[in-house]
């Protein structure tokens, strides 16, 4: 029997499992509640986050920082019965379709290894409890190959099923922001790559009634693995050049939020110059490693036909450096800001603010604020954290402790909260207090006439201020 009869004996697609409960399984899972009679959302019972189990059948979201609707939809779907969390993996013999969405770090990016293993658990999972005609989708950000090699293997090995004839099995990459989650998911296009073309036609059904104004684009799996990783890429890519370009301003003493205004106005048809923004460094678990999954899958599936400038870095690679190295950066404004106020590096008080990698926020996964602190105190500086969404039992929720005896507060997340500083806050008595701004969210001007020595990422107009004695 093939595919096609196997998919059409199923019947349409009504129960729905989503393995790996993050920041895109739980969306995810929430959303196909809203729409299909029966979603299990599958967690492990680990230590670190068994506790989801119990939360998300309560109705309450893990996630803390600011997830507009995510909690309201997740009420919904619990009252409606159609949503409910487990840590038995058997029921997935249960479903139609079952996605993965669980996180693909790399051991070390300089061998350009992924860590799969948990993946591979879940495909495994999967693989040992799909039925006849099911569909499996991988989510998760894989190296191009994953889906038509490892995954296939796994999945065949562990169901003793054929992929393309007993069951169907696509790639369907996530594309979602934290701070936006549900709307990202419901709006932004899907790539959907199916390993034959009713593996993607499936996948196709299974995402189209979570759509509202998004739009299914079909390719193939390798395409569709080569279309995440390219797109996050690219993005780190751009944010590479403006951080290189507020280096430059820096060194020329101007101002990069000028140059980039004055260049990002420049508009006609078929033309623009978008610009990102500056900043103390990328942080999150897709930015900083899917540049190595793409650089990964070429070497694994065109090395021999791959045409490059002889003996070149990629233009890719160096990106990541560049970003890699603004935390970095951050440091060394901190120490030119303590030799303005004839301090040094050791002994210093450091009030880091901001720990998550993005504003409003709990996600701090390959935060760069990790860098910079663990530079800091290397050199011999003592570091407080505060963060109003991260819970860290050496994160401080409590700003005022953190700041008490600062001689540098030091601003890596552009939270809502750091915007509205007052420069006479409370715990800083010094006479030359310094901010070091990484993400651009306070009036420098303020600061200065208030007596603090102020550095920011590409404020080449600001840096070198006259030094005022503190007026408060």
């Amino acid at each position: 029997m093939d595919l096609a009869t196997q998919l059409k004996r199923r019947g349409p697609i009504t129960k729905v499992g989503v393995i790996g409960m993050g920041y895109v399984g739980i969306p995810s899972s929430v959303l196909f509640a809203d729409v299909y009679p029966r979603i299990y959302g599958f967690q492990r019972d680990s230590k670190s986050s068994g506790y989801k189990v119990a939360m998300l059948n309560r109705g309450e979201s893990p996630l803390k920082g600011e997830e507009p609707g995510l909690e309201e939809l997740l009420k919904k779907v619990i009252k409606k019965g159609t949503y409910s969390c487990t840590t038995d993996f058997s029921k997935i013999s249960e479903l139609d379709a079952v996605t993965i969405a669980i996180q693909t770090p790399f051991k070390d990016p300089k061998d350009l290894i992924p860590d799969f293993s948990a993946l591979t658990d879940g495909i495994r999972m999967a693989g040992k409890y799909i039925d006849k005609g099911a569909l499996v989708v991988l989510e998760s950000t894989i190296t191009p190959g994953t889906t038509q090699g490892m995954a296939r293997e796994i999945l065949e090995e562990a169901s003793g099923m054929i992929a393309g004839k007993d069951f169907a099995l696509a790639h369907a990459p996530e594309r979602v922001m934290v701070g936006r989650l549900i709307r990202n998911i419901q709006e932004h296009d899907r790539i959907v790559g199916g390993i034959d073309q009713e593996s993607t036609k499936r996948a196709q059904e299974l995402y189209t009634p979570v759509l509202t104004t998004g739009r299914i684009i079909p390719m193939t799996a390798t395409a569709a693995e080569v279309t995440k990783t390219a797109e996050n890429t690219f993005r780190d890519l751009q944010i590479a050049a403006v951080n290189e370009l507020a280096l430059y301003c820096e060194a020329m003493g101007i101002n990069v939020y000028d140059v980039r205004e004055g260049v990002a106005s420049l508009k006609e048809e078929g033309v623009t110059r978008a610009i990102l923004w500056p900043g103390a460094g990328v942080g999150g678990h897709c930015l900083t490693k899917d540049t190595y999954h793409l650089e990964r899958g070429v070497t694994m599936l065109g090395p021999d036909h791959l045409d490059y400038p002889d003996g070149k870095e990629s233009l890719f690679t160096l990106a990541r450096a560049i970003n890699d190295f603004m935390p970095k950066h951050m440091a060394h404004l901190t120490s030119e800001g303590l030799t303005r106020a004839g301090k040094e590096v050791k002994g210093s008080r450091i009030a880091l603010l901001g720990w998550a990698f993005i504003a409003n926020s709990d996600d701090a996964r390959n935060t760069p604020s990790e860098i910079y602190r663990d530079l800091m105190q290397h050199e011999g500086a003592e570091v407080t954290i505060h963060d109003p969404f991260v819970e860290e039992s050496w994160i401080e929720n409590d700003l005022d402790p953190v700041l008490n005896g600062a001689d540098v507060v030091a601003i890596f997340t552009g939270h809502t909260m750091y915007r509205i500083l007052d420069p006479n806050m409370n715990g800083i008595n010094h006479p030359l207090p310094i901010v070091i701004d990484g993400r651009n969210v306070i009036d420098a001007e303020r600061f200065i006439q208030a007596g603090w020595i102020y550095k920011g990422i590409g404020r080449g107009d600001k840096n070198n201020h006259l030094v005022q004695f503190n007026k408060r």
